[in-house]
């Protein structure tokens, strides 16, 4: 008879162990495996039914193989996937188009960031179209809910009221509390539960049956089966597991919160984002105004699609022109400025970096970026000075993205080689006029893609000119005078045009061409 198997998970990152160590080999975390005694597998056939018993060693003669459940291919219907909006553009545009039924969103984020304000407002919208939603609050009660809701302005459009039980026993003096029962008042569809524990959960979507229901959050969650504490891989493993059969099941979709690390990914185990359908991270600076919504795993729509809020005094709003938003002031000149246009997914975004050269005070110069890849910078700095002949070696080098928008994309390379030359001349890059390239390690600079989308978006806001790479191909008519460069050396000669050093009577810009005197 086979034994039962003890294994140590750790709650960080989901490695199992053997044997208890003191430190987690896969993460480095020290206290965090568990034990945790798996049941005995029986891999003989035999044991499984006896499967093989028709099948070993025998005949078959002329009998043609078939299926037996499988289906081909071909006799699969392709059906339309029915989506209904969530009453925000945005979120709409990240999720592929609109929420699938029966689908599992997991959304991530840092503390304070807005997943709780966002996913609150979304339930909000989504009352007004379907006749029941329900929201799983495990981490706030009721009062703390209709607070908020008021401060969001929800209040108005739905009435929350719980009704609570309570029963003393006057033999032990314990307090015992039913089962928590929210009502809606005036015919609202929002529903709310603040409940922790898992079985009640699921009784709650098999007897409301909602069309969407929220959890917030996951790590809070029990299953009362298991003895590891909430937040645990186990916990976190069986509490999604159970949500997802529920939801598959009655096709109620679920947005499900999830924690994150201080490296920013979810916490949990791994098989936590590959349970669902769509993986969702809230970012931004909680300082800042603005705050995106990325998508980066989706069953039912591409991934990289960004959405973009701005955290306003009655919660999320969406922003309906995001170029101008990560555009500076273009009427006030100002040296190591240049504009590049990203792109997130199909979207493209007008973003001003800036960059400041100046001497160092240290042995080893410092490279300090935001919203820009630090080892892209290193390999800028270095084509700069090799292929360029600027000696950026012993200077401090700071490159921003206004705004804080993360630019990850090569083709924002040129536009940060553009600004650091800028800074180390003290010249002014023409405001009008957008650069999009790869900087290669040999100087050259290498075609991207989407380039008409990002031309498009460049001559909608009004620029004039626009730097590419020599040989990209894009249609005549995109309003903008395109100027093809090969060279780092040839896109610095056609960004910086003659002016007088900054602080002196700023020029007339004009489009035409340079010399490599005037550098």
């Amino acid at each position: 008879m086979a034994k039962t198997r003890t294994v140590y998970i750790c709650n960080a990152c989901g490695a199992e162990s053997l044997q208890w160590f003191g430190k987690c080999e896969a993460c480095q975390a020290y206290g965090t495996l568990e034990e945790q005694m798996l049941a005995p597998s029986n891999p003989t056939g035999a044991a499984r039914g006896g499967w093989q018993s028709n099948n070993r060693g025998e005949n078959r003669g002329n009998v043609a193989p078939k299926p037996r459940i499988s289906v081909p291919f071909n006799d699969i219907r392709e059906e339309e996937q029915a989506r209904f909006p969530s009453g925000y553009g945005e979120l709409d545009r990240v999720l592929g188009g609109g929420v699938v039924p029966g689908s599992l969103v997991l959304i991530g984020g840092d503390p304070g960031i807005g997943k709780s304000t966002l996913l609150l407002q979304t339930a909000n919208q989504l009352s007004q179209s379907l006749p029941r939603i329900l929201y799983v609050s495990a981490e706030e009660s009721g009062q703390q809910i209709k607070l908020r809701a008021s401060r969001l302005g929800v209040a108005e459009a739905s009435s929350v009221t719980e009704a609570k039980e309570a029963e003393t026993n006057g033999k032990n003096g314990k307090r015992k509390a039913t089962k928590k029962t929210p009502q809606i008042d005036g015919g609202a569809n929002l529903f709310i539960l603040p409940e922790t524990d898992l079985e009640e959960i699921l009784r709650e979507l098999e007897s409301l049956q909602p069309q969407v229901a929220i959890i917030d959050s996951i790590q809070t969650l029990y299953f009362a089966a298991l003895t590891s504490a909430p937040g645990s891989v186990a916990q976190v493993r069986e509490c999604t597991s159970a949500l997802m059969q529920v939801a598959k099941r009655d096709n109620i979709t679920l947005f499900i919160v999830g924690h994150v690390t201080k490296e920013g990914a979810i916490a949990g185990p791994r098989v936590l984002e590959h349970l669902v359908d769509t993986v969702l991270y809230f970012e931004g600076d909680r300082y800042a105004s603005h705050r995106l919504l990325r998508s980066v795993k989706n069953r039912f729509g591409p991934t990289h699609e960004i959405g973009i809020f701005e955290m306003a005094e009655h919660g999320l709003v969406e922003v309906a022109n995001p170029s101008e938003l990560f555009l500076g002031n273009r009427d006030e000149f100002a040296p190591g400025t240049a504009t590049v246009v990203a792109c997130e997914g199909t979207r493209p975004l007008v973003v001003e970096l800036q960059a400041l050269v100046s001497p160092t005070s240290y042995s080893s110069p410092r490279r300090s970026t935001t919203g820009v890849d630090y080892s892209r910078l290193q390999q800028i700095l270095a084509v700069l000075e090799k292929r360029v002949g600027i000696p950026l070696s012993k200077l401090d080098a700071y490159v921003a993205s206004a705004g804080g928008l993360g630019v990850e994309e090569p083709a924002a390379d040129l536009g940060v080689a553009i600004a650091i030359v800028a800074s180390f001349r003290d010249r002014i890059v023409d405001p009008r006029t957008v650069l999009i390239g790869e900087v290669g390690l040999g100087g050259q600079v290498r075609l991207v893609s989407q380039m008409e989308l990002r031309l498009k978006e460049a001559a909608k806001l009004g620029f004039k000119r626009a730097i590419v790479p020599k040989g990209q191909s894009f249609a005549d008519d995109i309003g903008l005078e395109i100027i093809p460069v090969a060279k780092v050396i040839d896109a610095i000669i056609a960004a910086i045009p003659p002016q007088q050093k900054f602080g002196e009577e700023m020029p007339d810009f004009s489009p035409e061409e340079t010399d490599d005197e005037n550098f």
